[in-house]
């Protein structure tokens, strides 16, 4: 008899006395064939986590933040992965890295990335015209809105003045709707593709693109596309899936004296591509890996480089993480904000819905990236990304 056929003959038989006696820690006693190693942590990363999770500690008593939770990656290795504080505040209900938070705008980077999957796979073309496949489009000047191609959709450069209707959205208005009945009434502020001015309502209409080209909504195909495929079970992109959710947080609200807890709002699910998105930090984890470029069978890094390419520059846009960023140095891509800080790369989005705050930021060549979410709007929001990527440029010298 063979060794490896004692080896085989003998794990049956602990394998057939365990199921039948419940009794599965006897299998682990049995020394596997061979061996595999675990990888020595990373100084430099394991050093990175612990600074930053010191800091971010102390920055969010200090803002009085109720939860938060943060993923940062390296590659395809998590650096660090946790949540901290209380989904609701007066409670001792805490966060952990599978409790669902709303994401708001950092949705509308998923809008881009299921756009570029949707053109590698043929479905669309990103110079497509929109009235192609909804030619209910329109705007107040019939030749420009029959110019506006899905790209201008994405990066908000289709015309329209400043948050055009998004007091509509907001009144539980669905894109079509706004469409129908309001674009036209709206005056331009500028030409398309080189006039920028953020979008919602706008944003959506890549909703209404998609749904002609596959027939299926906008929830459905970021799921199928999207989602699942990269492992980010807990995500989803409408409202009664995070009412149905058992983990998940609250969001807060300042009273004067300190943040109360607050409902989850149906408000921006009818706007799913510009705020829809729930998530988890263990999702959004699996999603940063997807973005550096580390799920392939996903999205190629072809398609990654068309949507982080910047389109149009927002410097007179307000200011993008003060204190940090120059005025002159941001841009927008396709969902996605481009900043050039010192000799850096970064793509980053923010995101505030219902009380809820996200943050998002990735260095594509130094292949490391951070999300922040938080049930409040503190101060901690606009310090989060810039006290991250000041403690790597420290450590990576």
């Amino acid at each position: 008899m063979t060794i490896a056929f004692r080896w085989c003959f003998l794990g049956a038989l602990i394998s057939l006395f365990c199921a039948q006696n419940s009794c599965i820690e006897q299998a682990a006693s049995i020394p596997a064939q061979t061996t595999e190693k675990t990888p020595a942590p990373n100084p430099v990363l394991v050093q990175l986590a612990d600074d930053y999770r010191a800091y971010f500690l102390e920055a969010m008593q200090a803002a009085q933040t109720p939860g938060a939770a943060v993923a940062i990656v390296k590659g395809d290795t998590v650096v660090l992965l946790e949540g901290f504080g209380l989904k609701k505040n007066g409670t001792r209900d805490s966060v952990d890295i599978h409790t669902v938070f709303r994401i708001g705008s950092l949705s509308k980077g998923f809008a881009g990335i299921l756009t570029g999957k949707l053109v590698e796979e043929g479905v669309l073309e990103w110079n497509q015209r929109v009235q192609e496949c909804f030619p209910e489009f329109t705007l107040r000047n019939p030749e420009q809105a029959s110019r506006i191609q899905l790209w201008h959709l994405l990066s908000h450069t289709t015309g329209l003045p400043y948050h055009a209707f998004t007091n509509l959205i907001e009144k539980g208005y669905d894109t079509r709707r706004i469409v129908l009945e309001y674009f036209a009434k709206a005056p331009l502020g500028g030409e398309e593709g080189v006039f920028f001015s953020y979008q919602n309502a706008a944003f959506c209409v890549i909703e209404e693109v998609m749904k002609a080209s596959t027939h299926k909504d906008y929830p459905t195909l970021l799921g199928e596309e999207i989602l699942q495929p990269a492992g980010m079970l807990g995500a989803s992109c409408d409202f009664s899936s995070i009412s149905a959710c058992s983990n998940k947080s609250l969001p807060h609200f300042w009273t004067g004296a300190y943040f109360a807890a607050d409902s989850i709002s149906s408000l921006y699910y009818n706007a799913a591509a510009a705020g829809g998105v729930n998530a988890s930090i263990a999702d959004m984890a699996e999603w940063l890996k997807l973005l550096l470029g580390h799920k392939p069978q996903i999205i190629a890094d072809t398609t990654l480089d068309r949507v982080f390419r910047p389109i149009i520059d927002t410097g007179k846009e307000r200011r993008i993480l003060p204190n940090w960023l120059n005025r002159d140095e941001a841009y927008y891509a396709l969902g996605w904000r481009v900043l050039q800080h010192e000799g850096d790369t970064i793509i980053y989005h923010g995101g505030y819905v219902n009380g809820f705050r996200g943050e998002i930021a990735f260095n594509r060549r130094d292949d490391i990236g951070i999300c922040v979410l938080m049930n409040a709007s503190t101060p901690l929001s606009g310090a989060c990304i810039p006290a991250f990527f000041e403690r790597w440029k420290q450590v990576r010298k």
